[in-house]
């Protein structure tokens, strides 16, 4: 028995073991296919499809019948209805926004020469190294960079001082040019966005029009010459003491050639008067009867004028008058230049912010921006200064020419800036004008313009300290301003912020405040 045991225990293992080298032998054979021969052992049979399934959708039967189902056609109103109430809520959200939103203010009337300043060149000769008119077309761009849009120029016409019978307003001085030259500068100056008005007051002596005896006269001359330039191509007309012109029976025919005709369309003619020793309501009432469309008065550079009478008139005329027929110049009126007219030369650059930023047009003489100076009976010669020119001689004299030149590129890339930022801004372009503070050196008063920036400029042409506190006025004003441009750097840096209820300004400075609108 035991024996049996043994030998089927024996079979078993033997048995066994065969299937495990079977096993092992199976393993080894390669994977192929059912072809004839091929070995079977561990072949996966995969069933490649002929060609790839490709969904078409449901067909339009099949959609009509799902789309009328009860579930889709209630899933569609509310979609429908979804998107109504989302436009009509979007539209009544826009109509809210718009009527509650502050009306913008509507831009006031405005001509080329409130466009800017304009700059007048009474000696064309000593304005460019004698080049007459052929020398202001050589450099116009430079004009054009401090950002003027108007050059008054002349007089230009035959005339001996005080000799009426010499007058002939329709004849260039060969000294200066000829018709032809001022075409070709009329046609330059144009492209370039600048009008050109010439000033034809008759008379260069001491009265502007002869004499009473004679202003009839010439008033017919001078409608005949403005009908002539007009023609030409020039955009205005400019004369001098209109106070007694004006009240002449020809006066109306002047104005109706300069004035004739002026629509939306066309470009206007300005009719541009000078007056000398009026007061502020004196201007006034003759800009009101005298029918002129740019008033240029010496109201500001009266030798008494403080700071509280020069606000007085500033506001007797802007109250009067729109602003846009108030021009504003100090040393333009006479012919003079600005910086022999204030007396003190350091106060050229606060003398600039003054004019830009009051309400009108500011009027300078030709070397203004530099501070060019008179010197005796003959116009001063123009400097015309580039930024690449630079000493390199170390002598004292050309340090002193170097610093001279310095000094007048320092002015007028002061000038140019102030110029720039009054063309941009509306608050300084035609803003209202608010006085906010006033002594015998020193003014301050605010500029805004609806929903702009506001501005306020600060000037003190005193010998001490001022104080000013604007938080004490009617204006309603933030607790800070920033200061957008200042003569004084060291004590009012650019950009920086200042308190409005304590606001130091030393001798001879000027600074320019800026705060949004809230």
């Amino acid at each position: 028995m035991s024996g049996m045991k043994m030998s089927n225990k024996g079979d078993t293992e033997v048995d066994m073991k065969e299937v495990e080298l079977n096993e092992l032998d199976l393993e080894k054979l390669p994977m192929t296919g059912d072809g004839s021969g091929a070995e079977k052992n561990g072949s996966v049979k995969l069933k490649v499809a002929d060609e790839d399934v490709k969904f078409t959708g449901l067909s339009k039967e099949e959609l009509m019948k799902v789309a009328g189902t009860p579930g889709w056609v209630r899933t569609r109103w509310a979609l429908l209805a979804l998107f109504w109430l989302g436009w009509v809520g979007m539209l009544a959200g826009a109509i809210v926004i718009i009527v509650q939103a502050p009306r913008c203010k509507p831009i006031p009337e405005m001509n080329w020469w409130n466009q800017g300043p304009l700059y007048q060149i009474s000696d064309l000769n000593a304005f460019n190294n004698g080049k007459g008119i052929k020398g202001v077309a050589e450099v116009l761009d430079s004009l054009n960079q401090i950002k003027v849009k108007g050059l008054v120029l002349g007089p230009l016409h035959i005339v001996q001082k005080d000799q009426a019978s010499t007058l002939e307003l329709n004849t260039i001085d060969p000294g200066v040019g000829t018709e032809q030259n001022l075409v070709a500068l009329l046609d330059k100056a144009h492209k370039k966005g600048i009008s050109v008005v010439l000033n034809l007051t008759p008379n260069p002596g001491a009265l502007p029009w002869f004499g009473p005896g004679h202003l009839g006269e010439v008033l017919e001359k001078l409608r005949a010459a403005a009908e002539h330039w007009l023609g030409v191509g020039v955009d205005g007309i400019q004369v001098d003491g209109i106070a007694a012109a004006s009240a002449s029976p020809e006066w109306m025919s002047l104005r109706s050639v300069v004035q004739k005709n002026a629509t939306e369309d066309t470009k206007k003619r300005a009719l541009i008067g000078v007056v000398n020793d009026l007061d502020s309501s004196d201007v006034s009432k003759l800009l009101n009867t005298s029918g002129i469309d740019l008033i240029l008065s010496d109201v500001l550079n009266h030798p008494r004028s403080s700071g509280v009478q020069r606000a007085e008139a500033i506001k007797t005329l802007i109250s009067a008058q729109k602003q846009s027929s108030l021009a504003w110049g100090l040393g333009g009126i006479s012919g003079n230049h600005l910086a022999s007219v204030i007396e003190k030369p350091e106060l050229l650059r606060l003398h600039h912010l003054l004019l830009f930023t009051l309400p009108g047009t500011p009027v300078f003489n030709y070397g203004d921006e530099i501070g060019l100076m008179d010197q005796g009976p003959d116009s001063p010669v123009m400097l015309w200064d580039t930024e690449e020119e630079a000493s390199t001689d170390s002598s004292g004299k050309n340090q002193t020419a170097e610093a001279q030149r310095t000094h007048r590129l320092t002015c007028r890339s002061w000038f140019r800036t102030l110029s720039d930022l009054r063309g941009k801004e509306r608050s300084l372009l035609h803003g209202d004008y608010f006085p906010l503070s006033s002594s015998t050196s020193s003014l301050a008063y605010l500029r805004l313009w609806d929903q702009s920036e506001r501005y306020v400029t600060a000037v003190n042409w005193g010998s001490t300290p001022v104080t000013m506190d604007f938080k004490k006025t009617d204006v309603v004003f933030p607790d800070q301003a920033k200061v957008k441009l200042t003569t004084d750097p060291e004590n009012l840096a650019a950009d920086s912020s200042v308190s409005l209820d304590k606001l130091v300004l030393g001798p001879g400075q000027a600074v320019l405040l800026t705060f949004p609108f809230a």
